[in-house]
Parts: structure tokens; sequence; C-alpha cells
């Protein structure tokens, strides 16, 4: 049985990755009503955008089953592990949330602000499926991380942050729906020229607004890393883990601006909402931490 969820667990992992590149790749190439106005099923004249969004249902479909299985089985196997239960009803429950504002975002037109919720609950779940996965493989025991005690400003940094990020995703979201990527051309102002002009319209406000929020949650991980490394530095857990974390939110950061020095170029824009949803996935696993650190 533990090898079963084991497997169910990297695939769950893998195919809710897949999912949320799936719908940024839905996003970024406006595909989706390539089905028109139908949900489940798929009518239309065929074309890239309905083949997109097509790949996209059945692979968020697929997800679920697997997530699903996967939340019953470590419900009964795993369930004496406090965080087992709480982890299964959240990744089950925000992909189901995530496929029904999808659902009605088809059958119903829902505003920008309403459809750029769409990759943050997604994100949820993916936090949630990987913390699962991490219980399954006991990353804790093999990493030293039963005996750690987080400081309580840690615990409560990595929880404001993790509400931060989230509020960074939706702001990078809403950019892309309101199709404003390329708003400001220049980066990391939005008008070099100008770099304190008040004349900007929608679209260079919620982008130059992502991009101080982006900026931000960068110089707050770093902040972090140099109080880690002076507190933590013998810690494989808080100094290493948080070395990563940090690498991927300046991979990120750098990512944003090749993004509009190559004009949205769609790999670039991909890799960009894969290494923010590793970022709070890795973030979530210090939640996990703190709380317990908390309890002890």
């Amino acid at each position: 049985m533990m090898k079963l969820l084991k497997c169910l667990s990297i695939l769950s992992t893998l195919v809710m990755v897949f999912v949320l590149v799936g719908g940024s790749l839905v996003t970024k190439t406006g595909s989706g009503m390539g089905c028109g106005a139908n949900w489940p099923f798929c009518y239309g004249t065929w074309s890239m955008e309905m083949f997109i969004e097509l790949s996209h249902r059945l692979v968020s479909s697929a997800a679920g089953i697997i997530v699903l299985l996967l939340s019953v089985i470590s419900w009964i196997k795993l369930g004496h592990v406090r965080e087992t239960k709480f982890l299964a009803f959240i990744s089950i429950f925000f992909l189901l949330a995530q496929g029904l504002i999808g659902a009605a975002a088809v059958l119903w037109s829902q505003s920008d602000f309403v459809l750029a919720l769409h990759f943050g609950i997604s994100l949820i779940s993916f936090a949630a499926v990987l913390l699962l996965t991490l219980l399954i493989f006991e990353v804790d025991h093999k990493f030293d991380a039963d005996s750690l005690i987080i400081s309580s400003p840690f615990r409560k940094q990595f929880l404001w942050l993790a509400i931060y990020i989230l509020v960074v995703v939706y702001s990078g979201a809403l950019l892309r729906h309101i199709d404003s990527s390329l708003a400001c051309p220049s980066w990391p102002v939005c008008d070099a020229s100008q770099p304190l002009s008040f004349d900007y319209h929608l679209g260079q406000w919620v982008n130059m607004g992502h991009r101080l929020l982006a900026g931000i949650a960068f110089i707050w991980t770093w902040v972090l890393f140099f109080r880690i490394r002076r507190q933590y530095r013998n810690s494989r857990v808080m100094y290493q883990g948080w070395s990563i974390a940090t690498s991927f939110i300046t991979i990120q950061v750098i990512l944003g601006g090749l993004v509009i020095f190559t004009k949205v170029n769609l790999i670039i824009a991909l890799f960009h909402a894969l290494f923010i949803t590793l970022f709070f996935g890795l973030l979530c696993y210090y939640l996990l931490l703190s709380y317990r650190s908390r309890r002890k």
C-alpha cells in the first residue's frame, strides 16, 4: 500500500504542475474559449486554441481523479499523522474549486478580477499535494527536521510571506487576464524616460503594481536568507532549503524581466509560472515546520 501511495503522490505532484502550467498556457494563448461556451464537453472548430483548452481540461480531470485517490488512501493509511487529513481535504477541495471557476468562466462571463483567482486557488491545491508527498516520503526524518525548532519571529515571517506571495500571484494573473503583459515596454520601470509618470492607464498601473510587489517579495526572501544563514547555518532544512527557495525567487524575477525583453516569449512565460509555483510549494513546507514548532 505504501508503494502505491508513493507512486500516487509523485504522479499527483507532477500532474498538478502540468495543471498550473497548462492553465497559464491557456491564459497566455487566449485559448479559454477554445471549446466555445461548452463545458465539460468541447465543441467548435478545430484549432490550436481548441487543442490547448481541451488538453488542459483532460489534464485537470486526470488530476482530479489522481488527487482524490491520493487523498483517500492518505487519509486511510496515514490518518494518524496530524497534518494528513487536513492536507488531503485542502488538496481536493481547492482542486475542485479551481475546476468550478474554470467552468463558470466558460459557461458564464466572469470579470477579469474573478478569473485572476484561478491560478492562486490551483497553487494552494498544488502546495497541499506537495506537502502530502513530503509526508509520505518522510522527508522530515531524512533531513532531521523532527527536532527543528523555528523561533516565533521566523514562523510569523513565513506565514505573512506566504499570504503576500498569493497577492503577488493574483496581481500577475490579473495582468495576464486584462492582456497587459506588454503594457509597460521597459523593465523594471514602465517608461524609462518617465519613471515617475502618473499618466498610466489601468494596464500600466497593474503592471507596475505587480513589479513592485514582486520586488518586495524578492527583497523579503533575501533578507530572510541572511537571517537564516546567521541563526540556522547548521540546519540542513532551514539553511539549505531556504537557499533553494531564494534561488527560485531570484530566477523568478529574472524571468519576469525576460518576459518583457522577449515580448512575452511563451516558453519563458511558462517557466515564470513554474518557478513561483515551486517557490510557494517550498514556502508552504516551512509553514508546516512552523506549525509543528509552535506545537512543541
